[in-house]
């Protein structure tokens, strides 16, 4: 039984692990690792300390589907519809551009309850705080080594994280890139920003009128939202959360900042934009150095293969676009790679 590892457990990293699975049953064993605490990448939920406030998504927060996607990947958005994952978005966003005849969804438990679905009908064995650092090329398998904790034996290797981080690996992987896909590899750009997630308590009260709003002009401030009514979810018993996302330009220049030190000028900004906001019980700083793909690969071919036998294969939004459905092509694509080899 072949052994693949899949390196990311965001969008990508969770689709390609359910889709092999899908399509080789029980042959083979499919292993996934991520070097956070918890599934999602840049879909993910973070739940508050305190229990009795609704939970906050810190990256992306909701799903766009032009006509052509919602039909080309129809069978996605319909199994994650009538999965009860995603929902048609109805809350009012303030500022939302609306394109063509795009629908937007939104995910009643979290951005993260799409990764995992997909993390759950892949039967993956799953493994948090696994920091890939090196691939050794041994024979017709790759070892594997991690920060902390042995190394492992893989007979195929997907990688999904940032390229940046790609680049970064140890071991055999810089040699056998081809200088065509180093320099590829190389110009591919991220947006950096910083997303604030503040927690109230149950009897807190948000006095504006909509659920999400885009903000023009503020040189820090550029989305707000009140995340249990963007997904419809407003529980008894649970105080509100608020997200905020800053601009790139502020997110660029404040990069290599602690995200410590850049809270309170996010904070003082909001309360600007937002005075009289309830005193929050608790609130969490998330620093995106990669957020989304500016520049990805030429062509958007959807993976990378960096050799063939054993298996090292590149994929994730770098290799499309930055949004749901560069995930899903990306992950489509790779699987392409792995039905060949495995």
């Amino acid at each position: 039984m072949s052994r693949v590892l899949i390196v990311g457990a965001g969008l990508t990293g969770s689709l390609c692990a359910c889709l092999l699975r899908r399509e080789m049953q029980n042959k083979v064993q499919i292993v996934v690792w991520d070097k956070a605490r918890g599934s999602g990448g840049r879909m993910t939920t973070s739940r508050p300390p305190d229990p009795s406030s609704h939970s906050a998504d810190l990256g992306a927060q909701y799903i766009t589907a032009t006509p052509a996607y919602a039909q080309s990947h129809h069978s996605f958005y319909s199994e994650l519809l009538s999965a009860g994952v995603l929902q048609p978005l109805l809350a009012p966003v303030e500022g939302l551009r609306q394109k063509d005849d795009s629908k937007n969804y939104m995910t009643p438990l979290g951005m993260c309850s799409v990764v995992k679905h997909f993390l759950s009908e892949s039967g993956a064995d799953l493994f948090f705080e696994h920091h890939v650092t090196g691939l050794y090329r041994r024979g017709a398998s790759w070892e594997v080594q991690r920060k902390a904790g042995n190394s492992e034996t893989f007979d195929a290797v997907v990688l999904t994280m940032p390229v940046p981080q790609i680049l970064q690996l140890q071991g055999d992987l810089g040699h056998l890139l081809s200088v065509h896909q180093t320099q590829q590899l190389e110009r591919v750009v991220y947006s950096s920003r910083f997303a604030v997630a503040l927690f109230f308590p149950p009897d807190a009260v948000l006095s504006f009128p909509w659920a999400a709003r885009y903000v023009t002009g503020n040189p820090c401030i550029c989305y707000i939202a009140a995340d249990a009514r963007k997904r419809n979810a407003d529980a008894p018993g649970l105080g509100p959360s608020l997200v905020v996302h800053t601009s790139v330009p502020f997110g660029l220049e404040h990069l290599e900042q602690d995200k410590e030190d850049v809270q309170p000028i996010i904070l003082q900004e909001l309360h600007k934009l937002l005075p009289g906001l309830p005193q929050p019980i608790s609130i969490k700083c998330q620093k995106w150095r990669y957020s989304q793909v500016l520049t990805s690969v030429p062509d958007c071919p959807g993976h990378m293969t960096v050799l063939d036998r054993p298996l090292l294969v590149c994929g994730g939004d770098a290799f499309s676009h930055s949004n749901f459905d560069g995930c899903v092509e990306s992950a489509l694509s790779v699987l392409s790679v792995l039905k060949a080899s495995l």
